[in-house]
């Protein structure tokens, strides 16, 4: 372990860990991505958009990139395509962002203020706690429970 740190030290890196295994996004350059046509992109990020946020798809946690792909009759290659041309992210980031969103506006909700954090988790379309925890974390830079504590004393 000294080994370690001693040759992370001589060459000057100081790795920071980061809390629920987050990483660095590395950014990509796929040729395929400018090789779709800007109508077809342009259709494809409006469907993408009509059953992502309209039909609220993100909240199944089941439905995937091949679902939606299916669903728009074009293959995961295209898709995948547009939405990180269109939407600068991949498509787990693109839906756990809706889903934080919803989780963010019912974690402040008088309503559901009964509700503990994993059945809101549920409600908004994560199968499980550490995906919840882990988006949640990467989207506000703290945990669903902070973010509760905080909003709920301001009111």
């Amino acid at each position: 372990m000294r080994e370690v740190n001693k040759k992370q030290d001589e060459k000057g890196i100081s790795e920071r860990k980061m809390p629920y295994n987050l990483r660095e996004r590395k950014i990509v350059k796929a040729p395929y991505r400018e090789m779709i046509r800007a109508e077809l992109a342009d259709h494809l990020y409006d469907e993408i958009l009509n059953i992502i946020v309209a039909r609220k798809k993100y909240k199944d946690p089941n439905y995937c990139a091949r679902d939606l792909a299916k669903d728009l009759k074009t293959n995961t290659r295209y898709l995948s395509g547009v939405i990180n041309s269109r939407f600068g992210m991949n498509y787990t980031c693109l839906v756990n962002e809706y889903r934080i969103r919803d989780a963010k506006h019912l974690l402040v909700d008088k309503r559901y203020a009964g509700k503990t954090i994993e059945e809101i988790s549920a409600m908004v379309g994560f199968a499980n706690r550490q995906s919840f925890y882990a988006a949640f974390f990467k989207h506000v830079g703290g945990t669903p429970r902070e973010y509760r504590l905080n909003h709920m004393s301001n009111k």
